[in-house]
């Protein structure tokens, strides 16, 4: 009896010690360790890839962000305040988009097959849009010219980046809003197009919010 007391309480006691050591090295040492390595060598990208205006966290670059008029009143989507780069529809296309604000609740692709009737008529409805928002003072934007990402939201419906192809059919849109001339603007989208992944991976892309701060800084100096 008293061997088996004495060897519960030995396997009781080294089970603790083993629980406090591993809780000690697994809880404590090595979160302090891949912290300390994740700020002194990746520190932008361990905080959220912060993009920062004037000093203050304005969004990440990772997360899309919206730029809506204010919702009015019967309205169930709001609508895009035309003097911006717009970025991808949110999960969801037109004026049916479900996730209007890239709420990261939200996230996740419509998972609608390409012969979908709403999806078509989601599509149809944004090209649409497109075209009428982006053709003004001459310029007309033809449907060849609306890309894939234009009318069709990511899988995530939070994607951050729009295709440079999106972004040069917005540029004439932009210059009138903003009383900017079309070659300033373009500038700045070709400023801001970031190539391919190593040269070879992915496709060329431009980061909207990044985009707009520049163009809000373009705009402040005219």
């Amino acid at each position: 009896m008293n061997n088996s007391v004495t060897n519960t309480a030995r396997l009781l006691w080294a089970g603790l010690r083993a629980l406090l050591v591993l809780t000690v090295v697994t809880g404590v040492l090595y979160p302090l360790a891949v912290t300390g390595v994740a700020q002194g060598l990746l520190s932008d990208k361990a905080n959220g890839s912060e993009i920062k205006s004037n000093g203050k966290v304005v969004g990440s670059s990772l997360i899309g962000q919206s730029y809506n008029l204010p919702l009015k009143k019967g309205q169930e989507t709001p609508e895009p305040d035309l003097k911006w780069f717009q970025g991808r529809p949110q999960n969801g296309l037109g004026t049916n988009s479900v996730n209007t604000q890239y709420k990261l609740i939200l996230s996740g692709a419509t998972n609608r097959s390409g012969d979908n009737k709403d999806l078509i008529d989601w599509v149809t409805a944004a090209k649409k849009a497109v075209i009428k928002d982006n053709s003004v003072n001459g310029y007309t934007v033809k449907p060849s010219d609306v890309p894939a990402d234009a009318v069709t939201s990511s899988g995530s419906g939070l994607d951050p980046d729009i295709s440079p192809e999106y972004a040069d059919i917005q540029v004439h849109r932009i210059a009138e809003k903003n009383h900017l001339s079309v070659a300033q603007v373009q500038k700045l989208v070709d400023e801001h197009t970031e190539g391919r992944t190593l040269g070879f991976i992915g496709e060329p892309t431009v980061n909207v919010l990044e985009l707009n701060i520049a163009l809000k800084g373009l705009a402040a100096k005219s």
